[in-house]
């Protein structure tokens, strides 16, 4: 019988200091000497350069929507960060794809605000 123990990441900060993100545990070979040890491991680089390239990517789908012929006057990006110490952040998958969930908003002349919702695998 197999017991999952927690493995943490250990992101430095720009500023100094760092910050300590549980992972979920590889699937695979059990690492030798691995009793209920927690494991911890140094990410390749710091928190701010990780979350960096997914901020990149909300900035761009935020330009696209806005480019639109008629731009919403609210854009609601909602997505899931997973955090690893190899790839940095990732956007997290559910099911089998990734997802974003996207909520525009367009708003007329003293007239309630009109809503759509569109989810991108």
């Amino acid at each position: 019988m197999t017991t999952e123990h927690p493995e943490f990441v250990r992101f430095p900060l720009v500023d100094g200091g760092s910050v300590l993100v549980e992972v979920d545990e590889r699937p695979g070979v059990a690492r030798a000497g691995r009793s209920s040890a927690r494991v911890l491991q140094e990410a390749r680089t710091t928190f701010e350069q990780a979350v960096a390239g997914v901020r990149d990517a909300a900035s761009a789908a935020l330009a696209q929507f806005a480019s639109m012929t008629r731009a919403p006057d609210e854009v609601e990006l909602k997505f899931g960060l997973k955090l690893d110490a190899e790839a940095g952040a990732v956007i997290a998958r559910t099911g089998v794809q990734g997802q974003f969930e996207v909520k525009l908003r367009w708003r007329r002349d003293n007239a309630p605000v009109e809503e759509e919702a569109v989810e991108e695998p």
